[in-house]
């Protein structure tokens, strides 16, 4: 108990004071602990990190948008009404009446061509997800167009409406305040700079103050064009130590707790605290570096397959919190692959090994987020691979640590989680199955990039012709195919899909946590 006195002093002395230390959070405040030391960047046409897609949502809207109501269906956002062409490739978009931003400034169709065609002029990490669409900064004003309070939206490509209508909900098609942010741009950055530490968006919340690694502060908006928030304010304050989260969250210092293990969620016993499980879209992989000259040959990804320990892992360290799943598309989903053909079997790993021609020991660094659960799955691999001699010396470090050496492709071995970008297999597959140019100099935002893994070609044609298959059950059938292919023969081992668990004050209702991370709403939350 004494180690964590600095700690939970430092927590509390960070949140508002009533006139008791340590009182119970007021009515109109929601406080939440939480891990948020993954953020890099929290700009929309910046923001790529699991943090950063929860704070992007509660900020900004889209023209099209999943809202809190129901996660599952594609519903107006700034966009009242939309007309699709499919023909002629064009989607026109009604904006709705009345919409402001947080700064009272009215929401115009010339918000909405600045803020699309910013993001690829930016062409920062998830400029990407627009970028399919054909735009090009060369191209994009004429692309998106506005006249009056109609947006009409261009694109080239064999896609459905159905696909672009997807694109144009993702995190980075969220609209922007361009007058305020114009305000703000330093050196041609067009606000880069400047939105990340502020926020210009119309969405239900705006941000307050934000502190990187310690805290964020949103700010109902009392205007909301889908009703103000009952939260007048959402504190999210990091704490990286589930055990200090678990101590705050019973003793009345916070409202919910986002990281507890699940040994902790079990320990929970009192009747003022209670768990609510989400399923995710989240899967998460073992996958090898194949700039790492061991890791390369396809023996030893076979060999990895049945060295993971599945079910010792899911019924301890993450039990409540993973399922087993061994493909890229989330169980659940349209399209999802739902075999699981490998266990673990570290005889059969080493007769593989044996049958290359592969000499052991291998010595390999993991790099892991230093927070539960990565650093007991670490652990867990660490033990389990050894049984073939494949000896992980673990990495730990900050979530932005790990990723930005990922991005970098200097990792090794790495432990890591993926969810879509938007809500088509298509995003997973490009991600899992398709890199048709792998040289340092063409970075791209995708896992097989990352790991420098020159995708087959029959894979990356597969990958491109399901895009544009107008049949829908062709289509998903196309996708169940790749998925098994890179189940069989990739260095990216897929392992669990997640499910999320979140421990809060049995007061709170409301509290919206959909399948990725962009879908976390504090909208509808309420302390009764």
């Amino acid at each position: 108990m004494k180690l964590l006195k600095p700690a939970l002093l430092a927590s509390a002395m960070a949140l508002p004071l009533t006139g008791v230390a340590l009182a119970e959070t007021p009515d109109s405040m929601l406080v939440v602990a939480q891990n948020i030391d993954d953020i890099v960047a929290i700009d929309p046409a910046q923001a790529y990190e699991f943090t950063s897609g929860e704070l992007v949502t509660n900020l900004y809207d889209r023209l099209v948008q999943y809202d809190a109501e129901d996660t599952t269906v594609l519903a107006p956002g700034l966009a009242s009404e939309w007309t699709a062409d499919a023909e002629a490739k064009t989607i026109t978009f009604t904006l709705r009446d009345g919409a402001t931003f947080a700064s009272g400034n009215p929401v115009t169709a010339e918000d909405v061509t600045y803020s699309l065609g910013r993001v690829i002029k930016l062409n920062l990490t998830p400029a990407f997800i627009l970028a399919q669409l054909g735009w090009t900064a060369e191209n994009v004003d004429d692309m998106v167009t506005a006249d009056g309070d109609t947006v009409t939206v261009r694109y080239e490509g064999d896609f459905s409406p159905a696909f672009v209508l997807n694109v144009l909900a993702s995190r980075p098609a969220s609209i922007v305040d361009s007058v305020l942010v114009m305000e703000h741009e330093e050196d041609g950055d067009m606000g880069n700079a400047w939105l990340n530490a502020n926020s210009a968006g119309s969405g239900p919340f705006s941000l307050d103050s934000y502190t990187p690694g310690q805290m964020v502060r949103l700010a109902a908006n009392e205007d909301y064009f889908n009703g103000a928030p009952e939260m007048q304010q959402v504190i999210i304050r990091h704490v990286a130590e589930a055990a200090t989260q678990q101590l705050l969250l019973e003793q009345g210092d916070i409202d919910m707790a986002r990281n507890l293990t699940p040994d902790q969620i079990a320990s929970l016993s009192s009747d003022e605290i209670k768990v609510e499980t989400f399923p995710q879209a989240a899967v998460h992989f073992l996958s090898f570096n194949q700039k790492t000259e061991s890791l390369t040959d396809p023996a030893v990804w076979e060999a990895a397959r049945y060295l993971v320990d599945y079910t010792g892992m899911t019924d301890t360290i993450i039990n409540g919190q993973m399922e087993v799943h061994q493909a890229f598309w989330p169980k659940g989903f349209p399209g999802s692959y739902d075999e699981t053909p490998f266990t673990y079997d570290p005889e059969k790993a080493k007769q593989i090994l044996e049958d290359a021609g592969i000499e052991t020991p291998i010595q390999v660094t993991l790099d892991v987020i230093n927070a539960a659960p990565f650093t007991d799955m670490a652990q867990s691999l660490q033990a389990s691979f050894a049984d073939a001699g494949i000896d992980f010396e673990i990495l730990p470090g900050t979530g932005a640590q790990v990723i930005t050496k990922y991005r970098e492709r200097t990792h090794q071995a790495m432990l890591l989680y993926w969810g879509p970008d938007f809500m088509d297999p298509h995003s997973n597959a490009k991600a899992f199955a398709y890199n048709s140019d792998n040289s340092d100099e063409n970075y791209q935002a995708t896992t097989t990039w990352r790991n420098a893994w020159a995708v087959p070609d029959e894979i990356n044609e597969e990958t491109m012709a399901a895009l544009s298959e107008s049949d829908p059950e062709t289509r998903l059938e196309m996708y169940r195919d790749l998925q098994q292919k890179v189940q069989e023969n990739s260095p990216i081992v897929i392992m669990f899909q997640a499910s999320y668990q979140v421990a809060m004050d049995a007061d709170v209702t409301g509290y919206v946590n959909g399948a990725t991370s962009d879908f976390v709403y504090y909208r509808l939350v309420d302390k009764e």
